[in-house]
């Protein structure tokens, strides 16, 4: 990984969907095509939804079950819709990092098709194999 990581609060503003200078472009790569990458814009979400689940649980004035089961209610909702624009996401980020739209999908691709290889490996040595 790159030795030009954010700090906490740059990663926040990150998280939330700002920019980080130049000079944390293959960070930010490396944070999007990483295996962790679900899990990663995961994280990215909740963070982007905790002010609402705050608000939600602090300010509104019903009895705490319906606060938490709208929280929880919401937080589940949001993180749906993440999920199925995530590739989206990962790719403006990407973009916004100064990449190529599809960077991002190109490295998981291609780290895929390592594995595939690597995995099936064994079997096509000394001639073995469909390919030889």
């Amino acid at each position: 990984m790159s030795s030009a990581r954010p700090g906490p609060l740059r990663w926040i503003w990150y998280a939330l969907g700002g920019g980080l200078p130049h000079r944390f472009s293959p960070w930010v790569l490396e944070d999007t095509t990483r295996p962790s990458w679900v899990w990663r814009h995961l994280a990215r979400a909740v963070v982007q939804l905790s002010p609402l689940v705050l608000i939600c649980l602090l300010v509104v004035p019903v009895p705490l079950a319906y606060r938490a089961s709208a929280a929880i209610g919401g937080l589940a909702l949001g993180l749906l819709f993440s999920l199925a624009y995530m590739i989206e996401t990962i790719e403006h980020r990407v973009a916004k990092a100064g990449y190529e739209p599809g960077t991002a999908a190109r490295i998981r691709g291609e780290r895929v098709e390592r594995r595939r290889l690597d995995r099936l490996s064994p079997y096509r040595r000394d001639g073995a194999g469909s390919f030889d």
